[in-house]
């Protein structure tokens, strides 16, 4: 594996920047439009395998809370592997996060997302 190197956003492969864009708006529709049928999405310990169980995690995550969302930065690890890190804010536990998005990218669909502290 190469090493990660730091990009802009405007370079992210289109699902990733579709799903991103989806995310800050609240939009699970649009987010899911960018991940493969088969896509796997790991969060807080839970894994959710294809369409019907990540439309779930995807109309639910931080559903509870009211927070912001800032991309601080983004990295190529390889052609297929990108890392995006977000910071949210908000009246969630703790108030601030900053959260490591790994993106695994099939073609022009996202095969698996893994989101960690």
């Amino acid at each position: 594996m190469t090493s990660p190197t730091s990009t802009r956003p405007d370079q992210l492969p289109a699902p990733v920047l579709g799903y991103l864009t989806a995310h800050v708006a609240h939009d699970a529709d649009a987010a899911l439009r960018g991940f493969a049928p088969t896509a796997v999405v790991v969060d807080d310990g839970t894994t959710y395998r294809g369409t019907d169980e990540i439309r779930r995690f995807l109309s639910r995550a931080g559903a509870e809370f009211s927070y912001t969302t800032d991309l601080v930065g983004a990295q190529r690890i390889d052609g297929a592997h990108w890392v995006v890190t977000n910071r949210l804010e908000g009246d969630f536990p703790g108030g601030v996060v900053d959260l490591r998005y790994r993106f695994a990218v099939d073609g022009d669909l996202i095969a698996e997302l893994v989101i960690a502290p």
